[in-house]
């Protein structure tokens, strides 16, 4: 006589809940040990998949430069988002997937490799190679620049960066998965590429920049708010680094870099902004803090702060991504 069996459904190891908090912090932890890819990194292929497109769709007029961003955000978006509507069943993998997305995306320790880089060059006397090197961080002239001039340079790269190179990610990340990181990623590529005020990208690039403002907004106040919080750590008072930026952000000329590099400049008590040459132009961008303006010295300090402010940052990332998945499970 044959006995019938009944299957035993298999172990679902994995919660759908755990995917994208857990690909987050695997994502961050990977940039952390690795930083960027040395090769094939995906951000550099996207970047000339839109200059292959800004090819084809050039024109000097606003309307041209509004249909390539369309086009460029809208595609990559989609397809992320059909990416994560297909890993939906499959956690492990869809958690893998985030980890990949995040890596690719964050640029946290690559930022504090470039500081370290000019820290050394500073220390060591190379001015010239200071100068080559702080153009990886900076669009200003650096041919006239000294010693302190790099040192402020390569402070407020590393205040404006940090939020655009990795709390960015993290928030959007949290907020809408896949297509958070990745969608985030390429306004941001597409403003570097296309958003500064040149002749050529005057009307073309408008499109790109006013995106990466609004993109930007919610995370440069999130940026904002953490460094204060850290100012103890590094020195400073969380009390006095508040009041700086209430009181400076908006001397800067870009509503999202202003309150960061007031963050930073109260926290580490030194006074950031002031004159900067881009080719011909001269730009005041106005002074955030009351201290002294940054010393090589000082460099060492930004990045620690800046490495500070990705951790609590891939920490609140984690925790809102848990709660979001579990509200959607509601």
């Amino acid at each position: 006589m044959s006995v019938s069996r009944t299957k035993r459904p298999g172990r679902v190891w994995m919660s759908p809940a755990a995917a994208r908090p857990l690909g987050l912090l695997l994502g961050y932890v990977a940039d952390l040990a690795f930083g960027d890819p040395q090769r094939g990194h995906p951000v550099a292929g996207l970047g000339q998949a839109m200059a292959a497109l800004e090819q084809r769709l050039y024109a000097d007029r606003r309307s041209a430069g509004v249909l390539h961003v369309g086009l460029a955000v809208g595609t990559v978006v989609s397809v992320s988002a059909g990416a994560e509507w297909l890993l939906r069943g499959r956690p492990a993998l869809h958690a893998v997937v985030t980890a990949a997305a995040t890596w690719a995306v964050l640029g946290g320790r690559s930022l504090r490799a470039e500081a370290a880089a000019i820290d050394g060059q500073l220390r060591r006397g190379d001015l010239p190679a200071a100068r080559v090197q702080i153009t990886h961080l900076v669009g200003r002239d650096p041919s006239a620049l000294d010693d302190a001039g790099i040192a402020r340079a390569c402070v407020e790269s590393v205040a404006e960066n940090t939020s655009d190179a990795v709390v960015g990610p993290l928030f959007w990340g949290a907020i809408a998965g896949l297509p958070g990181l990745v969608g985030y990623r390429t306004v941001n590529t597409m403003d570097a590429m296309i958003g500064h005020r040149s002749q050529r990208y005057l009307r073309f690039g408008w499109a790109a920049a006013r995106l990466d403002d609004i993109a930007n907004l919610l995370p440069s106040r999130v940026s904002a708010a953490v460094v204060p919080a850290l100012a103890p750590l590094f020195g400073g008072s969380t009390a006095a680094a508040w009041r700086v930026v209430r009181r400076d952000a908006g001397r800067h000329p870009s509503p999202n870099a202003g309150p960061v590099e007031a963050a930073f400049a109260g926290a580490l008590g030194l006074t950031l902004g002031g004159v900067n040459t881009y080719g011909n132009t001269v730009e005041d961008r106005g002074t955030l803090g009351d201290g002294p303006s940054p010393r090589p010295a000082d460099i060492p300090r930004a990045a620690r702060l800046s490495a500070a402010v990705g951790g609590v940052s891939a920490g609140l990332a984690v925790l809102v991504a848990a709660i979001t998945a579990r509200c959607r499970r509601w």
